[in-house]
């Protein structure tokens, strides 16, 4: 089962935390995601739908360290390769492969020290989708795998872009399933099951030369197993729908060589979590091979309906004073707000050659919720990610 999952802050659509456990569905939203709205210069019109002309291959190293005071907990290694290749003038075939070395100790319960267990474990996942364009439109299938000794997902999903005759405006669809078997070796449950169906709509639109702006609504229906079997008192409702929606603006300065990119996420599940994520980036160019994004993105959320905190009582601390036949003392299902700063430089070695490095720091705070009291008896949460990489087009 994952050692850790991240906080709904993080956008599924975004490939970069696939290589942290606990994400493993993640290929399949990455997969429905819209094209990512990236550029340094925002173009005067939405994508067009056309075959790529040059292939990619990519490779990256991750490095995502995690702690709270007096604990390191998780450790993640993770290099994985992409590659994307035009098949004729219609088809492109893209693909990706990662392995994750995972070590550390993560807290059975609220960020009580003495109740985490050290652990050590390894993930390979792999993602391979096949894509047919038309005239305005195209359509995309893609299967992923991803396997650890005690967890195992498969997933399929198919996504449909249009866009319209000046190519201001792209529409998008998908659909994905995935589905999980846990095998926890504390033999807590065995052979447990997990179903989640994934809807994407998605619009893109031109508004000037200047600005382009995006709305993704993403709807999820989970059924099966989504307790944590490593977790002290942690039984979770068999049932898990959630909804989010993400909107995006870029703006490009007439009278400068920059670019914004803003955007705002509303995440809502049947948990009773409740979150609002915020995040502004700056593309600067730095002459002709350099460019450099800064970024700072803000999160917060109320808890779960069956999330208990900490017992005031010294007898059963740090288990719950309440006993329910569903209840959480995860803290990642607890009330709070957390910050992530860090920045992104590219570097354009060659016509051909590419390299990329990124740091991003992430910190969770019950004190820092926005518009309520933070969930008690948390511990401060820090994590760092580093990731490099070297891509080249053929």
């Amino acid at each position: 089962m994952a050692a850790t999952e991240l906080p709904v802050e993080f956008d599924r659509s975004d490939a970069t935390p696939r290589a942290v456990r606990g994400l493993a569905g993640s290929i399949v939203a990455a997969a429905l995601a819209l094209p990512g709205v990236i550029a340094t210069v925002v173009p005067a019109t939405a994508m067009a739908e056309q075959a790529p002309e040059q292939g990619v291959v990519a490779l990256k190293y991750l490095n995502y360290r995690e702690s709270q005071p007096g604990l390191k907990r998780i450790a993640v290694d993770a290099p994985s390769l992409y590659l994307l290749a035009p098949i004729g003038a219609h088809w492109s075939l893209e693909g990706s492969a990662v392995h994750d070395d995972v070590s550390g100790a993560s807290p059975r319960y609220y960020s009580d020290v003495s109740g985490a267990s050290v652990m050590h474990d390894q993930r390979n996942a792999g993602d391979l989708k096949v894509t047919r364009y038309f005239e305005r439109s195209a359509i995309g299938l893609a299967a992923s795998v991803s396997n650890e000794h005690d967890y195992r997902s498969r997933a399929l999903s198919l996504d449909a872009r249009f866009s319209s005759a000046d190519n201001n405006t792209s529409w998008n669809t998908g659909l994905g399933v995935t589905n999980d078997r846990i095998d926890p070796v504390n033999r807590k449950v065995v052979n447990e099951k997990r179903r989640t169906t994934d809807l994407l709509l998605g619009l893109t639109q031109a508004w000037s030369a200047q600005d382009l702006v995006q709305a993704n609504l993403t709807l999820g229906f989970g059924r099966g197993y989504f307790s944590d079997p490593y977790k002290m008192y942690d039984e979770r409702p068999r049932k898990r729908n959630t909804g989010a929606l993400l909107l995006r603006w870029n703006h490009r300065g007439e009278n400068w060589p920059g670019t914004l990119r803003s955007s705002y996420r509303l995440y809502q599940d049947s948990f009773g979590v409740r979150a609002h994520t915020t995040e502004a980036a700056w593309v600067q160019p730095l002459g002709s091979a350099f460019t450099l994004m800064p970024l700072l993105r803000y999160h917060t959320q109320r808890a779960a309906d069956f999330y208990y905190d900490p017992s005031t009582t010294a007898g059963t601390y740090p288990g719950p004073d309440v006993w329910t036949s569903t209840m959480s003392t995860d803290q990642r299902l607890s009330a709070f707000g957390a910050l992530t700063w860090g920045a992104r430089l590219d570097w354009k070695i060659s016509p051909r050659w590419s390299a990329d490095l990124k740091f991003e720091r992430y910190e969770q705070r019950s004190g820092w919720r926005l518009g309520g009291n933070g969930s008690p008896g948390i511990a401060p949460f820090t994590a760092n990610w580093l990731q490099v990489g070297l891509s080249s087009t053929f």
